[in-house]
């Protein structure tokens, strides 16, 4: 089985697991967190450099979800991969629990406490200054909302990275063009957002945020410019893998109902099954 096979299969499952957590919890961040899965999957899976039996090793790459309110989908990887155990998900906002709705540091995984928007491209860059005057070399990956770059703060921290030439500083903007209130572009217009970014001193890229061979591709070549920081736009659809939460502004803390919990799942299971047969038709034909 390929490795897009594999994390096309495995983020089928995370987005299942999300869905069953946010319905148990009645609860979350649905949309949002549909639309980060697969830069998820695919930065934990495949790209980072980290070990969930040692969740402080030093030479660790570090991830900061800096729009925090997504989190279901990073809960549901980290419990996957052993991080903590996969029945804890089951307290999720539940009285007394560590899973809370944004990410927490008690949690083995997190790196630190985010959910106001604005902050988490500031710590990245401070965690990415760390590793560069300690002559360390890991990476410090930053996943930012499209809703979030309205936070003047987030500009603040795009000008320091470029100023200390933190290369193996990579930061993400979930694109989706939808947030709360609705149309990004309606809301605060943000385009052209790449060249606002490229006149901030960063490397950019656009990709599709959902095409598996393009994540790869990307992030196995960054940096691709020596003394900048990497800021790679992920073009993406909110509630992305089921039918009738895509790019519908209610689903961004929409809980599904019983009935759409059956639906979703049936879909996800549906295109599980039919990347399954594909695969297994392609070994069959050699």
């Amino acid at each position: 089985m390929s490795t897009v096979t594999e994390l096309k299969l495995k983020s089928l499952q995370i987005r299942a697991d999300l869905l069953r957590l946010i319905h148990s919890a009645k609860m979350g961040h649905t949309g949002g967190s549909l639309s980060n899965t697969d830069i998820l999957t695919t930065l934990y899976y495949e790209i980072m450099k980290h070990d969930p039996s040692r969740p402080k090793w030093a030479e660790r790459d570090r991830f900061i979800a800096s729009k925090g309110h997504s989190v279901e989908s990073l809960w549901c990887i980290l419990a996957d991969l052993g991080y903590f155990p996969k029945e804890e998900l089951a307290t999720y906002c539940q009285f007394g629990t560590r899973l809370i709705g944004h990410p927490n540091n008690k949690v083995p995984g997190i790196e630190m406490n985010t959910g106001a928007l604005g902050h988490g491209l500031a710590i990245s860059v401070g965690m990415a200054l760390a590793a560069k005057k300690d002559s360390k070399a890991y990476r410090v990956f930053c996943l930012m909302g499209d809703g979030e770059q309205a936070e003047g703060s987030v500009w603040e921290a795009a000008m320091a990275g470029a100023h200390y030439k933190l290369d193996h500083l990579i930061g993400f903007v979930d694109r989706n063009r939808l947030q709360i209130s609705g149309n990004t572009e309606d809301v605060m217009g943000i385009d052209p957002l790449d060249r606002k970014w490229e006149a901030f001193g960063w490397h950019v890229k656009q990709v599709n945020g959902h095409d598996f061979d393009e994540l790869l591709e990307t992030l196995r070549a960054v940096p691709e410019q020596t003394g900048k920081p990497t800021l790679i736009i992920l073009n993406t659809t909110k509630g992305k893998g089921v039918s009738f939460a895509e790019n519908q502004p209610e689903w961004h803390h929409h809980v599904p109902n019983d009935e759409q919990l059956r639906l979703a799942i049936g879909e996800l299971e549906a295109a599980s099954a039919a990347i399954a047969e594909a695969e297994e038709e392609r070994g069959m034909n050699g």
